[in-house]
C-alpha cells in the first residue's frame, strides 16, 4: 500500500512523466522522493502518530508547497488515528488547498469515519495469486542465477501470503 503511494507521489510530481503518467524516475523530484527526502511528500505512521496534535502541524503546514506540483501527504494506517485527529483532519479534506493531495492507507477501513470515507477514492488492493508470486519469484532466481526448486519458491510465495514484498523478503 505505501509502495503505491510512493509510486503515485512520484507520478503525480515527476517533472518529466510520460503521456501515460509514468513517472521518469531520473527527474529531482523522482530521485527525492525515491530517496524519501522530498520536502513535498511526507510520510506519516497514523500508529504512532494517532494524535490531534500531529494533524493541527498537518492543518498548519499544509497550504505551503516548496518546488513540487503536489504537496503530498502519505497517512499508512489512517485507521489508527484518534477520532479527534480525524475530526481535524476532516476541516482540512473538506476544503484542501489545489496543490494538496492525501493518500491513506489501511488494512481495515471500516474504521475510519464514514466523513472522511466520502470524501476520498478509493482502491482496494486484493492479495496476488501464488501463482504470479511465484512466477516472478522465478524470473527473479533466474536473473540473480540461484539454483532453486519451483517447489521451494512455492513455498517460499505460499509464506508471502498474497504479498509480493513480503515473498521477496522471504527469498532473500
Amino acid at each position: 500500500k505505501t509502495t503505491f503511494a510512493r509510486l503515485f507521489a512520484k507520478a503525480l510530481n515527476c517533472l518529466e512523466r510520460s503521456e501515460e503518467g509514468e513517472p521518469c524516475n531520473e527527474c529531482s523530484s523522482c530521485k527525492e522522493i525515491a530517496h524519501g527526502n522530498s520536502l513535498d511528500v511526507l510520510e506519516i505512521d497514523g500508529a504512532s502518530h494517532r494524535g490531534i496534535d500531529e494533524i493541527r502541524k498537518i492543518n498548519e503546514t499544509v497550504g505551503f508547497s516548496s518546488s513540487s506540483t503536489y504537496k503530498i501527504y502519505i497517512i499508512d494506517e489512517v485507521h489508527m488515528l484518534s477520532t479527534n485527529a480525524f475530526n481535524a483532519l476532516l476541516k482540512t479534506l473538506e476544503e484542501p488547498p489545489a496543490h494538496a493531495k492525501f493518500i491513506f492507507a489501511t488494512t481495515e477501513p471500516h474504521k475510519i469515519p464514514i466523513t472522511i470515507l466520502s470524501r476520498c477514492q478509493r482502491f482496494d488492493f486484493r492479495k496476488i495469486p501464488l501463482v504470479r508470486v511465484a512466477g516472478r519469484l522465478r524470473e527473479i532466481s533466474d536473473a540473480e542465477k540461484l539454483s532453486i526448486s519451483d517447489r521451494s519458491l512455492s513455498l517460499v510465495a505460499r509464506q508471502g501470503e498474497g504479498s509480493m514484498r513480503d515473498a521477496l523478503s522471504t527469498l532473500d
